[in-house]
C-alpha cells in the first residue's frame, strides 16, 4: 500500500490492494442467483453465459470451467427430458463451496450416472458420468410447492 497522503488511493499499488481487498469480501459474502429459462436448447448457452459472468464479477474465475461444464450438462438434462420450463440456481457459500443445479418440472428421479468410460467409446452423453468426476458432491431432491412438482438435480464444486 502506498504511504503517501496525498494519494488519496488513486495510485497503481494502492488500486490493486483495493481490488485484492474488495476480492476477498465478495468471496467471503454468501450469494444467490438463479435463471429461469425455457424449454429451449438455446437455453444451455445462455446458461453457461450467464454462470460465466457470475462468477467473473464475484472473482471466481478459476471455477468457471468447472461450473461451466456441470451446469451445462445439468440444464440440457432439464430440457432434453422433461417439456416445461426450468431453471438454473447458482449458490457460493464461505469458505469455498460454490452449488449448482438445475431445477424442472417433471418429478421423476434422474437416472444414476453410469461408470465413466472415455467420450470415444459412448455413443450418449454420459453427462452425469462426466458431472460426476467432476463434482465433490452431487444430489437430487423432488420438490412439490404450491400444486408444482419437479425435481432439483445439483452438485458442489469447491475452490480448492
Amino acid at each position: 500500500m502506498c504511504t503517501d497522503a496525498a494519494c488519496s488511493r488513486r495510485c497503481s499499488s494502492c488500486a490493486r490492494a483495493v481490488a485484492r481487498s474488495l476480492t476477498k469480501i465478495r468471496r467471503a459474502a454468501s450469494w444467490e442467483y438463479s435463471l429461469h429459462i425455457p424449454n429451449d436448447l438455446r437455453a444451455v448457452t445462455v446458461s453457461r453465459r450467464t454462470l460465466r459472468l457470475i462468477l467473473t464479477v464475484h472473482g471466481l474465475i478459476r471455477l468457471v470451467d468447472v461450473a461451466e461444464l456441470r451446469a451445462a450438462e445439468l440444464v440440457a438434462n432439464a430440457v432434453r427430458h422433461t417439456k416445461g420450463p426450468a431453471a438454473l440456481r447458482v449458490r457460493w457459500s464461505p469458505p469455498g463451496t460454490l452449488r449448482i443445479g438445475a431445477w424442472d418440472a417433471d418429478p421423476s428421479p434422474p437416472e444414476p450416472p453410469q461408470p465413466f468410460t472415455p467420450l470415444l467409446e459412448r455413443e450418449d452423453g454420459g453427462g452425469l458420468a462426466l458431472g460426476r468426476a467432476c463434482a465433490d458432491v452431487w444430489g437430487w431432491q423432488p420438490l412439490a410447492r404450491e400444486g408444482s412438482r419437479g425435481k432439483f438435480v445439483w452438485c458442489e464444486v469447491g475452490a480448492a
